[in-house]
C-alpha cells in the first residue's frame, strides 16, 4: 500500500512510499483510509521523527475488517477514528474504541477534521463549567481548534470574543458565534472566565491580564514558540485563577474517546457543528498545502483524500 513517510534528509518533509500493510492486534480495526486532516503540531513532528515514520492522527474511512475481538464497527461502515500514528496511508490499524460510525450525511473530509481538534475544543470548553450568560476568549481563533471551540462555547451560551493573528484571518470566522473578533489578544477588552491560549509568549502573559477571579486559562499549544513571563503578583487582579495545561490524549480515559468523538459528530450531523475546511486536495498536493499551513494562509483544518475507492 502507499503511505506518507518521514523523509527529513529529503527535499520535502515526507514523501509517498509502498510501505507493508498494517498487521491489526485483536483489539483493532483496519480502514481503508478515505481522507485524513493535517494538525500544526504534526508540522513539527515530520521533521523531528527519523526517516520511514508514517504520522497521521485524524482519520475517515472505511472499515475494512473488524476488530478480531468483536469490539468496534463492522465491516463496511463509514467511520471516523482517533490514532497515535500511521494514518497518512491507505490503510491504517486503530484501537476500536477510538473507533466511530458516521451517518450518512456527515462527509469524510468532514469526519477527518474533527478527532484531535474537535476534542481539544470540546474538551478545553468542558473545563470552564456551565457557560451560559458568561465570557470566553479563544486565541487562534481562525485555526482547526478555535472554530470549533468557537462554535461549542456559543452553543453552550458563552459570550465568545475570538482573537486572530491578522485582520484577514477574521473572514474565515465570520458566522461561527463568536459575538466579537480581535486582532491581537492585547485588544480584548474585559476579563474572562475561560481563556482558551495556545500562542504562548506574550499572548500566554496577556491573557493572565484577561482572565477573571476563579477563571481558567487552558494552555494547548505554544505557536509561537516563546516562552513567557509571568509571575505571582499578576494573578493579584485575578486571584484564585488558574493556567490549566491540556494534552489531548491524556485529557482523559481511553473509554471516553469514542463518546466524545460521538458527540462531535453528532452535532455535525445536525447541522449544530461545522468543520471548517480551508483546503481538501488530494494528498500528493500534501507538501504544497503543509506549507500553507504553516504560513498561516488556512482557515481551518486542511484535509486530504487519499483517492481509495
Amino acid at each position: 500500500m502507499r503511505a506518507l513517510v518521514t523523509t527529513p534528509n529529503g527535499k520535502a518533509s515526507v514523501e509517498m512510499r509502498d510501505v507493508p500493510e498494517p498487521a491489526p492486534a485483536p483489539n483493532e480495526a483496519l480502514i481503508a483510509v478515505h481522507a485524513f486532516s493535517l494538525n500544526r503540531g504534526e508540522l513539527r513532528s515530520v521533521i523531528n521523527n527519523g526517516e520511514g515514520w508514517i504520522p497521521g492522527q485524524d482519520v475517515s474511512g472505511v472499515v475494512l475488517r473488524q476488530a478480531a475481538n468483536g469490539s468496534g464497527p463492522a465491516a463496511g461502515t463509514r467511520v471516523v477514528a482517533l490514532t497515535d500514528e500511521f494514518g497518512w496511508a491507505e490503510q491504517v490499524a486503530v484501537p476500536a474504541h477510538r473507533v466511530v460510525p458516521l451517518p450518512g450525511n456527515v462527509s469524510f473530509a468532514q469526519a477527518a477534521a474533527l478527532p484531535v481538534a474537535g476534542l481539544t475544543a470540546l474538551r478545553c470548553v468542558r473545563l470552564g463549567g456551565a457557560l451560559a450568560g458568561r465570557r470566553v476568549l479563544i486565541t487562534g481563533a481562525a485555526g482547526g481548534v478555535g472554530t470549533l471551540a468557537i462554535q461549542i462555547a456559543a452553543h453552550s451560551g458563552a459570550h465568545v470574543t475570538a482573537v486572530v493573528g491578522a485582520p484577514e484571518r477574521a473572514a474565515g470566522i465570520a458566522g461561527l458565534g463568536a459575538r466579537d473578533t480581535v486582532h491581537g489578544i492585547e485588544n480584548a477588552a474585559g476579563r474572562y472566565a475561560l481563556i482558551l491560549e495556545s500562542a504562548g509568549g506574550t499572548s500566554l502573559s496577556e491573557a493572565l491580564k484577561r482572565v477573571e477571579p476563579s477563571g481558567i486559562i487552558a494552555v494547548y499549544g505554544n505557536s509561537s514558540g516563546e516562552r513567557s513571563e509571568i509571575g505571582f503578583m499578576d494573578f493579584r487582579p485575578a486571584q484564585n485563577a488558574r493556567i490549566q495545561s491540556f494534552f489531548y490524549f491524556t485529557s482523559g480515559p481511553e473509554e471516553m474517546f469514542a463518546p466524545d468523538l460521538a458527540l462531535l459528530v453528532a452535532l455535525v450531523a445536525d447541522g449544530n457543528l461545522r468543520p471548517v475546511i480551508g483546503a481538501e486536495r488530494d494528498w500528493a498536493d500534501f507538501a504544497e498545502v503543509a506549507e500553507t499551513l504553516r504560513s498561516r494562509q488556512v482557515a481551518g483544518k486542511a484535509v486530504f483524500r487519499t483517492g481509495v475507492a
